[in-house]
């Protein structure tokens, strides 16, 4: 076996142990948008903190994900949504539902908890009601109790949300746009350590006073070639909703966190007019930020240490 084989063998026994020792990890479910590609799933980030297992957003093929990384569904203590936009929560269903079975990759014990912006409560109740009948279906046939398929909804402002043995998330409010309010990021914090997650948002220089010095800073970026934006307007509407590569690299800039990540890749195109690369926008984000960055895919992993971050990435 040569030198370089077995240091790269070494190198991923360890992550690999630290990931199984951390007490403070985050996980990208999916780092998709709207377009349902395989390699990208929906918007959905897992930390496991101090005990306690908390996703932010649900989109399209979470519950996938996490049962791929044998986390049963019904292991979530919390969801908190960023916005009600369908690609951040269209998987809530899913996790509802099926969470609710007696079975190895459900077995919620419990409400579902989710907290959310002003509009989410409506949301979980229609959810709910738009499947009564497998509902009253398998509380009869089967004796499920109905409390674990029960939402327990807290519509948020800004500010301390949660605050349970040691782990404390603050909501972050974020300018997604004038007619998307309020739209949150959230901001994790356990033992001393931290991570951000921007939710959606235009360059909003208050968020990077909020991730001051955090451990792991993970923000979404919107990009779209020149020529796209110029064909019609649409296209402009939809990108002023989301961060350009150089405005998140000002934010980390200000930031200054451990270890930067981008996910939630709003790459536009019309079919014709190719989306910018992962490779576009990480060359356009240098121009205005030169700490550490990762660009983030399904199921990379960041166990957050004492002293530094750790990136695994998906195998």
């Amino acid at each position: 076996m040569s030198a370089i084989l077995f240091a790269s063998l070494l190198a991923a026994y360890h992550d690999v142990q630290a990931s199984e020792e951390a007490d403070f990890e985050v996980i990208m479910l999916g780092v998709g948008s709207p377009p349902p590609f395989m390699n990208r799933f929906g918007a959905g980030t897992l930390i496991k903190a101090g005990g306690k297992y908390l996703l932010v957003d649900a989109g399209r093929g979470v519950t996938q994900r996490l049962w791929q990384m044998k986390i049963p569904l019904g292991r979530v203590d919390g969801l908190f949504v960023t916005h009600l936009h369908s690609d951040h929560v269209v998987g809530i269903p899913d996790l509802l539902l099926t969470g609710w079975l007696s079975s190895p990759f459900g077995g919620r014990k419990g409400n579902f908890n989710v907290w959310g912006p002003e509009g989410t409560k409506s949301m979980m109740h229609h959810i709910r009601l738009a499947y009564q009948g497998d509902v009253d279906i398998r509380v009869k046939d089967q004796g499920f109790s109905l409390e674990n398929v029960t939402p327990n909804t807290v519509e948020i402002q800004a500010g301390l949300i949660y605050d349970q043995d040691g782990v404390k998330v603050t909501a972050i409010e974020v300018n997604h746009g004038e007619l998307i309010k309020p739209a949150f990021g959230y901001r994790v914090d356990y033992d001393g350590r931290s991570v951000v997650i921007s939710g959606d948002t235009k360059y909003h220089p208050p968020l990077a006073e909020a991730a001051k010095d955090t451990d792991l800073f993970i923000h979404a970026v919107g990009a779209a070639k020149p020529e796209l934006l110029a064909s019609r307007i649409a296209w402009k509407t939809i990108l002023n909703h989301h961060t350009e590569p150089e405005d998140v690299g000002r934010i980390f800039e200000q930031a200054q966190p451990k270890m930067a990540a981008l996910h939630h890749y709003v790459t536009l195109t019309n079919g014709q007019i190719k989306p910018p690369t992962l490779d576009d926008i990480l060359a356009r984000l240098k121009t205005t930020y030169s700490g550490p960055v990762t660009m983030g895919a399904d199921l990379t992993r960041f166990v957050i240490g004492k002293d530094k971050v750790i990136v695994i990435p998906p195998k």
